[in-house]
């Protein structure tokens, strides 16, 4: 099975890669979405236009600081690669936390309630989350568990992952796995219908952003529910049954080579006890005949 090519187009010799391309259609779609909703709200265009241009830089910069932080092995030796954000390495986490935060305090210096317009980016921030999701499609990440039952390798339960891949922080070998970037990215899109069929009735201000980070989070606490679920079932299966029903390639590996150097071992002893009974001397007839001889 081929996946499709991260790369969408080339433009004067670079390449656009479709996350960043999903991610921008996202971002377009969410703007238009907040401008109806502040509109609805008496807030100016203005008003929801600066915002913006508040809150998606300073979404970016947390997203890509959250991942650094979690990630900081990967650039303790070299720094400077955090700024390499073309590089990859966003998390929606930071996105999230640095786009409300860059809000409070456009709020703060505008004089408008914060909760007023979380409330407005609240439907076109879920959307855009379902959009860029197919980002990690084209990326072949966020997947989930492996799969190694046959019947179940079809897209959109599972997908196939190219190549070298770790899971769990370790080497796998299993191209299957469950499709959890598509699973968050259809749930978002459930998010998104029903703020937006509801936020007529939402008679408070904070009632669709409190709505929105309640739903979201439940579909956040089910994956971990099922990945523990995961790790647990597979535990008492391998206690059960006395050996690892998963273990990680390099450890398949080291135990074949073990065993060919075991085996390599004792072909060379086979040969040295061969070689040795072929040396060992043979008794001396001659000489016993020769005694007989000279008794006779």
């Amino acid at each position: 099975m081929n996946n499709p090519s991260r790369v969408a187009f080339t433009l004067f010799g670079r390449d656009v890669y479709w996350y960043g391309v999903l991610m921008a259609l996202g971002i377009l779609i969410g703007v238009w979405l907040t401008l109806r909703e502040g509109k609805r709200k008496k807030l100016t265009e203005d008003d929801i236009l600066d915002m913006c241009l508040v809150i998606i830089p300073s979404g970016v910069v947390g997203a890509r600081l959250y991942y650094v932080i979690f990630e900081w092995a990967s650039y303790a030796s070299n720094p400077i690669r955090a700024l390499y954000i073309w590089e990859g390495g966003l998390a929606i986490y930071g996105a999230v936390i640095g786009g409300l935060l860059g809000m409070f305090i456009y709020s703060k210096v505008r004089k408008i309630r914060f909760l007023k317009l979380a409330d407005c980016i609240a439907p076109g921030l879920v959307l855009a989350q379902a959009i860029g999701r197919w980002g990690n499609f084209f990326n072949q990440e966020a997947f989930g568990l492996p799969i190694s039952n046959g019947e179940l390798m079809w897209f959109p339960f599972a997908v196939y992952i190219e190549g070298y891949h770790t899971f769990n922080g370790q080497p796998c070998s299993n191209p299957y796995h469950m499709a959890t970037f598509f699973y968050e990215s259809v749930w978002c899109l459930i998010v998104f219908i029903i703020l937006w069929s509801c936020r007529k009735k939402f008679r408070h201000d904070g009632d669709a952003i409190l709505s929105y980070a309640a739903l979201y989070g439940l579909e956040r606490m089910l994956l971990v529910v099922a990945i523990a679920a995961f790790f647990l079932i597979r535990h008492f299966k391998e206690k059960k049954l006395g050996r690892l029903i998963w273990p990680a390639p390099e450890a398949e590996s080291e135990k074949g080579t073990t065993e060919d150097e075991a085996g390599n071992a004792e072909d060379c002893k086979k040969e040295e006890t061969s070689e040795a009974a072929e040396e060992k001397p043979e008794p001396e007839e001659t000489d016993q005949g020769d005694s007989n001889e000279d008794g006779q």
